[in-house]
């Protein structure tokens, strides 16, 4: 995926428009990741209808309020519009996280022909090697919504374990935070009865029960009777 777009200029949807310019910023943008191409224009009524939902359907996978961990996931707005001004207002439309091409940039074009986009929406899914996991996700985000991102990440061997939907998430939080205070607890307890067992040790024969035992065991093992345990 890296490939496409290793000497272009990408920019980021924000306020200032920040480009990605070298190959160093694609690269840790774009790697190991699933790249959606999102060709619309301003002016197609069924892409002013399909952005909420696009935009809904990305924040729900990389928004730090819906996820723990942020899909391994990018959009590229691929501006089919008639001019800047359609774009630029289109563009208010998607999400901020999300990237694009300038409108003066030709490889636009060249992109709308290499995917043979025939309608518009199209979305088209790319695996970071480059070959197309769906050539148009529309009806399938539509249908299944945050949902086909599971289906992707298997079809592009991208399984990440630690992903999950915050609803998982919330389910599972408890048991995992708990998890390291319970381990210390096990640690302290073993700790205390190894040093009860140590104290034994050192009071020698001055009484029956279990100090006799203790020191018996301890005996044992200076005899070369092994050891007890």
């Amino acid at each position: 995926m890296v490939d496409l777009f290793i000497d272009r200029v990408l920019l980021k949807n924000n306020k200032d428009q920040d480009e990605l310019d070298t190959e160093r910023e694609v690269v840790m943008r774009l790697q190991n990741r699933i790249l959606m191409l999102f060709f619309a224009s301003a002016e197609c009524e069924s892409c002013q209808q399909f952005a909420p939902t696009l935009k809904d359907f990305f924040k729900r996978l990389t928004d730090e309020f819906h996820v723990d961990r942020s899909a391994q996931l990018v959009l590229l707005y691929i501006s089919l519009d008639q001019s800047e001004e359609q774009q630029e207002s289109f563009l208010k439309e998607l999400p901020k996280k999300c990237l694009f091409l300038a409108y003066e940039d030709p490889y636009r074009r060249e992109l709308e022909a290499m995917f043979d986009v025939e309608e518009l929406p199209t979305v088209v899914v790319l695996r970071p090697d480059c070959s197309i996991l769906n050539p148009n996700a529309v009806e399938e985000i539509l249908r299944l919504g945050p949902d086909c991102y599971r289906n992707w990440q298997e079809a592009a061997e991208l399984i990440d374990r630690n992903f999950m939907i915050s609803e998982d998430f919330q389910d599972k939080s408890m048991r995992s935070f708990s998890d390291p205070v319970r381990r210390l607890k096990y640690k302290v307890e073993d700790e205390k009865k190894k040093k009860a067992k140590k104290r034994g040790r050192g009071w020698g024969g001055g009484g029956g029960g279990e100090d006799a035992e203790v020191d018996g065991g301890a005996h044992g093992k200076e005899e070369g009777g092994g050891s007890p345990w």
